[in-house]
């Protein structure tokens, strides 16, 4: 017959409470990591969305004021300006508004979106 050296390899019950106390908490800590990142990403990408959006507002914009630099230009030495031109120039004072509100917006965007840069790198190896 086998000797038993009379060690047990048995667990108390409190042991064994511990033991599975720890085990939720690493699943605790684990979800919690996962649903974080998970928000990172949605974080990121609505960034990204934002960033794209700020970007088609200011080229739009750029092209309803157009190049009024010359006549803005003109104006600011001294010129007369008429006609056509005068209206062109209303315009296009009334776009700088828009255009200077939606520059701010891209470049708050812009840095917004900067966290991006490294999870692009990350996943499009």
């Amino acid at each position: 017959m086998a000797k038993s050296n009379g060690v047990k390899s048995e667990t108390t019950a409190q042991e064994s409470a511990l033991v599975s106390e720890a085990d939720d908490i690493t699943t605790e800590q684990n979800s919690s990591a996962a649903v974080e990142d998970s928000q990172d990403i949605d974080n990121i990408l609505n960034s990204l969305k934002s960033l794209l959006s700020s970007v088609e507002k200011l080229q739009k914009v750029r092209q309803e004021v157009g190049d009024i630099k010359p006549l803005v230009s003109r104006m600011l030495d001294g010129e007369l300006v008429g006609g056509e031109e005068l209206e062109q120039l209303k315009t296009g004072v009334s776009g700088l508004f828009r255009l200077v509100r939606a520059y701010g917006d891209h470049q708050a965007a812009l840095a917004k979106a900067q966290s991006a840069r490294n999870f692009l790198d990350e996943i499009l190896k």
